[in-house]
């Protein structure tokens, strides 16, 4: 596929034919490989610099959220709420008297 033509297929091909990734069993995850893996370490480690140089810092925000932020944030949230997983057991079993709410891993994570 031509880049000018369809630039999200052609970035997957060219993932798929490079061999920097692959599908994961999880539907909307990837296994990145080794070398690609060193690319991305490339990409972020000078981007991150670039963003430090202008007085920025790093944080970390969790991948799970509660269920009831996802109403805070339902504009933004919207277009791709049903695709969002979510947390309904822990220690493979489901504890139906759990006043622990469900966890959704937060779209904006990454």
């Amino acid at each position: 596929t031509a880049r000018a033509v369809n630039y999200s297929k052609w970035y997957n091909d060219v993932i798929r034919v490079t061999g920097l990734a692959e599908a994961s069993p999880v539907r909307g995850c990837m296994v990145i490989k080794p070398w690609g893996m060193s690319l991305w370490d490339r990409i972020r480690n000078d981007l991150d610099a670039r963003i430090k140089d202008h007085g920025a810092e790093n944080a970390y925000f969790p991948l799970l959220i509660p269920k009831s932020f996802l109403s805070k944030e339902a504009e933004h949230v919207d277009g791709f709420a049903k695709e969002c997983a979510v947390v309904t057991h822990h220690r493979l079993s489901q504890d139906p008297n759990s006043a622990t709410p469900n966890l959704i891993a937060d779209p904006d994570a990454e």
